[in-house]
């Protein structure tokens, strides 16, 4: 498995990320940082956490030129090796088995739909790498004694895998490609065209759940069984008029049964602005 791991200019969540994923149960074959631009600091981090960590950290950057999250996801894509793609965000700290189970939940012909809980302000400041290498950022008692008051939502928390397994068959929420959480094969990422690089923020990552479901790849429901946990964070970039247009894109992808992005993989154009370090 690549997990991919998309970032702009946040280092203080991503440090507690890459931490997550250097703690888990079974490693990944490697950790790329998809980085839509961010400063020197970033960069800086991903070369300390290299060596602290000992993960196999890929750093795949270009300069930023406004939001341009799908072409560097495709750019991540290029540079991955592995079979299997995980992706999420630099603001989502994964439980340890995250990587765990999306590779026994793995099956030809699928996708996987995880789940997510956004922590509030209060609740991510209190959070330390050492809360997160010792396991503790995802348990719902030490949670609970931080200020987190999750209601129902506290059940995708669960540590029973039994009940976990039976929540996502129950669950009546459709599994959906999510930029959070989401992880699939990566020929069939390849032979949708990858992301789309039309598109802005707001819905771009469910356009290709959308079209991976048109190629035939269904998607499996396993948000109770792997979570992360969403840092809080504000939204400058979130534009009213471009989630409306995604919305009326991905309309058109699901009305036309549209497989292939018209601009995705293939038609990446040579970056002098790009950089890949492993």
């Amino acid at each position: 498995m690549s997990v991919v791991i998309t970032t702009y200019n946040q280092p203080g969540p991503l440090e507690l990320v890459l931490w997550g994923y250097a703690a888990q149960t079974v490693p990944p074959h490697e950790v790329i940082v998809a980085d839509d631009g961010s400063g020197a600091e970033t960069r800086a981090l991903v070369d300390r956490l290299r060596r602290e960590t000992g993960l196999p950290l890929v750093h795949v950057w270009h300069a930023d030129r406004g939001f341009r999250k799908t072409e560097i996801l495709n750019r991540a894509i290029v540079a991955s090796t592995g079979d299997y793609l995980l992706f999420t965000d630099g603001d989502c700290i994964p439980r340890r088995d995250l990587v765990e189970v999306h590779l026994r939940e793995a099956d030809w012909g699928h996708f996987l739909s995880g789940g997510y809980l956004k922590l509030p302000e209060s609740v991510t400041r209190a959070i330390t790498v050492e809360d997160v290498r010792e396991g503790r950022a995802a348990d719902a008692g030490w949670l609970r004694s931080r200020g987190w008051q999750p209601g129902r939502h506290a059940l995708r928390l669960t540590g029973s895998a039994r009940l976990a397994g039976v929540m996502d068959r129950l669950t009546p929420t459709a599994p959906t490609w999510n930029g959070h959480n989401a992880s699939g094969w990566k020929e069939d990422i390849v032979a949708v065209n990858g992301y789309d690089l039309d598109m802005e923020y707001g819905g771009l990552d469910r356009a290709l759940g959308e079209r991976l479901e048109n190629h035939g790849v269904r998607g499996l429901q396993i948000r109770f069984r792997a979570p992360v946990l969403h840092l809080h964070h504000e939204r400058p970039y979130a534009d009213p008029a471009k989630v409306k247009r995604n919305r009326e894109f991905r309309g058109h992808i699901r009305r036309e049964g549209i497989v292939r992005s018209p601009r995705g993989l293939a038609e990446l154009e040579p970056a002098s602005e790009l950089l890949v370090i492993r």
